[in-house]
């Protein structure tokens, strides 16, 4: 089997993990709130961690060096996981993952501020085209500007803000060091805000199914995102992830009979466009296409 044919394969894991998790946030949204939800999958995540440390004696990698980066990396997360978790309970499913998609082109302009990196020209130019399209998908003043519409768009916010941070940690700390301290720090603050007003809700029985979904889910989808992009190239991979979309819409249309709206649709092809094209540029792949 080819690489290129593995890393598809691998990809087809990360949206259907990804996927899942959308479906189980929202069944267990009546349930749960999004604190508790955020608690609920850090605290499974915390023992899954430990647990995979422990059977490849991994403990050694994790250290205490970088506290406060891995503070504000965590709270980037957390704050745009909560965001998703309400966005996913309160619209349409297929605008959340048309919104969230943006998160790339919010690292381009986050990057300079954190990692010190040059805003190209065509990182620019994927920016606004990217901007054009939550304006398509959000449509203000055509359509209410929900409070679920807001935090989808904040959600991608977010994920760029903990992206660019884990770039910045990569440097110093391996990924088994920021997958602990993510899962650990973020169950003690999804334990603090749950439990603020000194009421946690416990999972009714049905619920749990759906909340080991979501812990299992989300580290599934990441690993196999990452072990994707060792095996095939960004312009090849990061497309596939593109295919949530229409899954997600028929499948928010047949369980609970969301409209298929042609303007998400559009506005998700404009993004899909404007991370392409910084993808094929920052590979060189645009610039080797215009040289034959």
């Amino acid at each position: 089997m080819s690489q290129t044919l593995r890393a598809v394969l691998w990809m087809t894991g990360a949206v259907v993990s990804f996927t899942a998790m959308a479906l189980a946030g929202r069944a267990i949204s009546l349930d749960l709130d999004t604190f508790e939800i955020m608690f609920y999958r850090s605290a499974l995540g915390v023992i899954i961690v430990c647990v995979v440390l422990s059977a490849t004696r991994s403990w050694g990698q994790i250290t205490t060096r970088r506290m406060g980066l891995q503070l504000v990396r965590n709270l980037c997360h957390f704050t745009g996981q909560n965001l998703w978790f309400y966005a996913i309970a309160t619209i349409p499913l297929a605008q959340v993952f048309a919104l969230e998609f943006t998160s790339p082109l919010w690292v381009i302009l986050l990057s300079p501020l954190v990692l010190g990196e040059r805003l190209t020209k065509s990182r620019a130019v994927a920016a606004v085209f990217g901007f054009v399209g939550i304006l398509v998908v959000t449509r203000p003043g055509a359509e209410p500007l929900s409070p679920g519409l807001v935090a989808a768009a904040l959600t991608a916010i977010g994920f760029a803000g903990s992206a660019v941070f884990t770039r910045r940690l990569t440097r110093t700390e391996t990924i088994a060091c920021i997958l602990f301290w993510l899962t650990a720090m973020q169950a003690a603050m999804g334990l603090f805000c749950a439990g603020i007003d000194g009421d946690i809700a416990l999972p009714a029985a049905e619920s749990w199914p759906f909340v080991v979904v979501i812990a299992i889910g989300g580290l599934v989808a990441h690993y196999c995102l990452t072990t994707a992009l060792s095996l095939a190239p960004a312009p090849v991979v990061m497309p596939i992830d593109f295919t949530r979309l229409p899954l997600i819409a028929l499948i928010g249309m047949a369980l609970y009979s969301e409209v298929l709206d042609p303007w998400v649709f559009l506005g998700a092809a404009i993004i899909f466009g404007a991370n392409y094209y910084n993808i094929l540029n920052e590979t060189g792949v645009l610039g080797r296409k215009l040289q034959k």
